[in-house]
């Protein structure tokens, strides 16, 4: 087994031109839809619906912690309210990250709304994962526009050019 890309491969010339690049669980399976391509993308989903319910439960403890504290009606609604927000946008940004690469320094900046709305990724990552895998529409297009593109590249080569011939030149 490949541990690059979790597939069974077996070592040998790598083809000319671009290679697809792997994704996270999936490697380079989404290429050609195989190495059990959509079993990884049923369990995939299955285990982040199954972890978005465990955040759920974890922050439902959390609540009830608030109200044993007896924190007040305040308190209680704010941390709702921040929690489903964070939710919010995190399943937003998330789903368009799949479309198009985000920006690292956004990414950056984001980092602490997405760690608290976490649900929110989870489950946009399982409602992209209904569709295809998560990203590999993106990846898709950036290879076949590189496959597109290398042989375009390679098409216009002649060859060898020390075996051309020799142009007479008028004197």
């Amino acid at each position: 087994m490949s541990e690059e890309n979790g597939t069974n491969a077996t070592p040998g010339p790598t083809p000319a031109g671009p290679q697809p690049e792997a994704l996270p669980l999936f490697g380079t399976t989404w290429v050609e839809h195989d190495g059990g391509y959509l079993w990884r993308r049923i369990g995939v989903g299955i285990g982040a619906l199954v972890l978005a319910a465990a955040g759920a439960l974890v922050l439902r403890f959390a609540y009830e912690g608030l109200a044993i504290a007896k924190v007040g009606s305040f308190v209680n609604l704010l941390v709702i309210v921040a929690f489903s927000a964070c939710s919010a946008i995190a399943f937003r940004r998330t789903l368009e990250s799949y479309g198009k690469r985000p920006d690292p320094e956004k990414a950056q900046a984001t980092r602490g709304l997405m760690a608290i709305g976490f649900i929110g990724v989870l489950l946009a990552y399982f409602v992209r994962n209904l569709i295809e895998a998560p990203g590999e529409k993106l990846r898709r297009t950036e290879y076949e526009t590189a496959r597109e593109q290398y042989e375009r590249r390679s098409s216009r080569r002649a060859g060898n050019p020390s075996n051309r011939s020799k142009k007479k030149r008028r004197g």
